[in-house]
């Protein structure tokens, strides 16, 4: 194998041939660690999806939004989308429990 000329790499493919070519070798970038996903947004969202009688939907918000506020102090921390989608899941209970409230009142006041 000859040695490469200046401004040329060699290479080699897996047939054992070696080709001159004038592209550099790949430079490798490294990327920053990520920091630590947030135990309060993985909470909110699973007990949002949970439900578990509407105790669920209400520890979604509130856990959902305590760890939207560590996220927004600390921005290594990640999981903010799970956060997001647990309070939203959360609003959600909470709405169909107090619109199952609201018809069942109603349905006890001028019921049959």
């Amino acid at each position: 194998m000859s040695p490469a000329r200046e401004g040329y790499a060699l290479g080699q493919n897996s047939c054992n041939t070696v080709w001159m070519t004038d592209q550099q070798p790949p430079q490798y970038v490294q990327v920053p660690p990520r920091g630590p996903t947030s135990g309060l947004g993985i909470a909110s969202m699973v007990l949002g999806i949970l439900w578990l009688y509407w105790i669920g939907s209400i520890l979604a918000v509130i856990f959902g939004h305590v760890a939207l506020s560590q996220i927004r102090k600390n921005p290594s921390i990640q999981g903010r989308g799970m956060a997001i989608a647990g309070v939203v899941l959360g609003w959600v209970g909470v709405g169909v429990l107090l619109l199952i409230l609201i018809i069942g009142g109603s349905v006890a006041i001028w019921g049959e």
